[in-house]
């Protein structure tokens, strides 16, 4: 009866060892930089995106933002990663049509509840913005959970398409959307949240182009910044490329790369330097 008591104990014990280090290790996955998968990319970054970072996706329009970060998506769900896609602009229809086209099926990991692609109202968030603001008598502390992040679901990754279309819900708010956006940040650093969020440019800020945003402390506020080109070679030809403006504490290969968006494969950056003359949009 001893013999049988004390293989019990040691039963029970054991399976406490597995379940703890289990917890550990997943809690030590979660917490690991974050690679993007994307073919070429990570060569750029030095050991990932640390989480909870929030990184600027840029660009003009038709630059392949929205590619980018599907793509992002696609490859954070096959790791396990629990990915929510917010679109103010597009339709769920159309963006599981886009992630189709590139033989990316969603459907299989929104069906294991790892993707949430979902549409949101730009002009829903600014009103209950300011409800709350009236309500907290201007104060700068706000709840972002009812106004953005579903509570049904606790991802590791969020990615927003787009800011563009959040600050023209803001429009002569400017002062509330920056409000919005820093406590945006908090919440998302807070709760460990990895985040990519698209920004539409006319021109690139950073090499003299002129554009003026909405909250314009946005780039400030944001952890990395990558900037997504469209190329016009004198030729006549056009291209892509992409660049990694910054991204705080992550040492970065600084250069402006060639990148594409092939049928079958998605995003693609090509180790290779932009070269020739061009001009960058």
């Amino acid at each position: 009866m001893k013999k049988k008591y004390f293989k019990k104990i040691i039963r029970h014990v054991k399976n406490k060892v597995k379940i703890k280090k289990k917890r550990a290790e997943s809690v030590k996955d979660k917490e690991a930089p974050f690679l993007t998968g994307i073919q070429g990319f990570d060569y750029l970054v030095d050991g990932g995106f640390p989480t909870g970072m929030t990184t600027l996706v840029e660009g003009g329009p038709g630059s392949g933002k929205t590619v980018f970060c599907l793509n992002l998506a696609f490859n954070a769900c096959k790791k396990g990663k629990k990915v929510l896609y917010m679109s103010f602009e597009e339709p769920e229809f159309r963006l599981r049509s886009h992630m189709k086209n590139f033989g990316w099926d969603s459907e299989q990991y929104e069906k294991k509840g790892l993707l949430m692609i979902r549409r949101f109202n730009a002009l829903d968030i600014a009103r209950s913005v300011e409800a709350l603001l009236s309500e907290a008598k201007k104060e700068l502390l706000i709840d972002v959970q009812p106004i953005l992040i579903p509570k049904d679901f606790e991802p590791d990754i969020v990615l927003v398409d787009s800011l563009s279309s959040i600050s023209s819900a803001f429009s002569g708010e400017g002062s509330r959307f920056r409000i919005y956006m820093e406590q945006l940040f908090r919440y998302l650093e807070s709760h460990k949240i990895t985040s990519f969020l698209i920004r539409e440019t006319a021109n690139p800020t950073h090499i003299g182009g002129v554009f003026v945003e909405e909250g314009e402390a946005v780039s400030f506020l944001s952890d990395g910044i990558i900037s997504i080109y469209n190329v016009f070679y004198n030729t006549g030809k056009r291209g892509r490329a992409l660049e990694i403006i910054k991204l705080r504490g992550v040492d970065i290969k600084r250069m402006v790369m060639e990148a594409d968006i092939v049928r079958g494969k998605g995003f693609i950056v090509y180790n290779t330097p932009l070269k020739g003359k061009y001009t960058l949009t």
